[in-house]
């Protein structure tokens, strides 16, 4: 199995019995995974199967608490990232979760990727009052504290993305026939139905094609191809990045060339947009609520540098083009934010505690004017996005903040 980092063994001080009758020591509320000197982090990603361009994700996590640990951790602790691949195969993820709750002891599961993955888990690590911290996936069965209190989302849903991507249509297609491309779980679901919730009855455009895929087909270019032939003039793509290039790709050589509406999952200029051919991707909109590396107009920006220096000194490998290597290190730190606001009450309660009271808490690669906000009755992180276009050669932002916030 594969782990991302060794685990840090930290020897005990000389002083260490002695310090165990200060009233500091004695004030200390600990659970499984932690100690005066270590908090112990679970993981599962998916560093190979269909969808293993997002374990990159995985990687510039741990580059990010390596820093922390060089920076003498978290309140004195350091932290243990144990992250294993689970391939995006829900089966997996259980043995996996399985493996770091109840054989590694770890504190609490930080940023686990993918929908379908982390469904297969939410009722287990509920039921076991492990908090499922910051998912990385957008679904929005994340802000659903009443029925699952130990799981909380981190980024926009895919329900609020796919309204406003209705709302982009609305105003520029008004007449337009839509094709949407979707995965057949969760994930694909929320999207489609924020699109059509969105389209509704507020204008004559309509989906006329529903086309889903699964992980496990070898291409979606018949899907494509079945949207042109539908007459489609709107492509809503909201595919994984592997199917996300291919049907950029299948569109460009049967010279197809409706409005295309690219989701967040798949707007990566490294991971996507370059295998689909950059002058195949001219034109694209999506939209975002970080930084994307590619764009100059970051070039002076504060953020942009702090994130360009983490990356040249703790992921140097790891693609400076590729928004999943920012996406790595601004769900980390929102990781650290909570334990650091845990003090030395290091429970997993107060964990959802800490997770809950968010406020206007924001990291160097959210865009300009996003701020991450939470309450005990609102697990929905970052709300807010910006449109974009892609030129050919990088994406450009236009437009103001967005939300089309959907709660349960």
């Amino acid at each position: 199995m594969k782990r991302l980092t060794r685990r840090t063994v930290l020897a005990a001080a000389p002083s260490l019995l002695a310090q165990r009758v200060l009233p500091a020591a004695a004030a200390k509320k600990y659970d499984t995974g932690v100690t005066d000197t270590e908090i112990k982090l679970g993981n599962t990603a998916f560093y190979t199967g269909p969808a293993s361009s997002y374990g990159t994700i995985g990687k510039a996590m741990a580059a990010y608490y390596r820093m922390i640990n060089e920076q003498g951790g978290v309140n004195g602790r350091k932290i243990t990232f144990l992250s294993y691949d689970d391939a995006y195969s829900p089966p997996k993820t259980v043995e996996q979760t399985r493996r770091l709750v109840e054989q590694d002891g770890v504190f609490l599961m930080a940023s686990p990727l993918g929908t379908p993955t982390n469904s297969a888990t939410q009722h287990y690590l509920n039921q076991k009052k492990v908090p499922q911290l910051f998912v990385a996936t957008g679904a929005t069965k994340w802000d659903d504290p009443k029925h699952f209190p130990w799981t909380i989302g981190w980024q926009p849903n895919y329900q609020s993305e796919g309204r406003i991507y209705a709302a982009y249509i609305l105003k520029n297609k008004p007449d337009g026939k839509i094709g949407v491309l979707y995965q057949n779980d969760d994930f694909g679901k929320d999207y489609l139905k924020g699109v059509k919730d969105g389209i509704g009855e507020k204008g004559p455009a309509k989906v006329v094609l529903e086309a889903s895929y699964e992980t496990t087909d070898p291409t979606v270019d018949s899907q494509v191809v079945s949207m042109k032939a539908a007459g489609c003039d709107v492509f809503v793509n909201t595919a994984i990045p592997k199917f996300a290039a291919q049907a950029i790709r299948k569109a460009a050589e049967l010279e197809w060339k409706p409005l295309h509406v690219i989701s967040s999952v798949g707007n990566s200029v490294a991971t996507v947009l370059k295998p689909a051919g950059l002058e195949n991707s001219k034109d694209l909109i999506s939209d975002f609520y970080l930084k994307d590396p590619t764009d100059p107009q970051w070039k002076d920006d504060a953020g942009y540098k702090w994130w360009l220096g983490f990356m040249e000194k703790y992921y140097p490998e790891g693609d400076k083009t590729d928004v999943f290597n920012v996406y790595g290190p601004s769900v980390a730190a929102t990781v650290v934010q909570v334990l650091k606001q845990c003090g030395d009450e290091l429970t997993r309660e107060n964990v959802m505690t800490q997770a809950a009271s968010l406020h206007d808490f924001t990291v160097p690669m959210l865009l300009p004017g996003i701020k991450i906000n939470t309450s005990p009755s609102d697990f929905a992180p970052v709300k807010q996005v910006q449109m974009g276009r892609f030129s050919g050669e990088r994406w450009e932002l236009f437009g103001e903040l967005l939300s089309g916030a959907v709660n349960g």
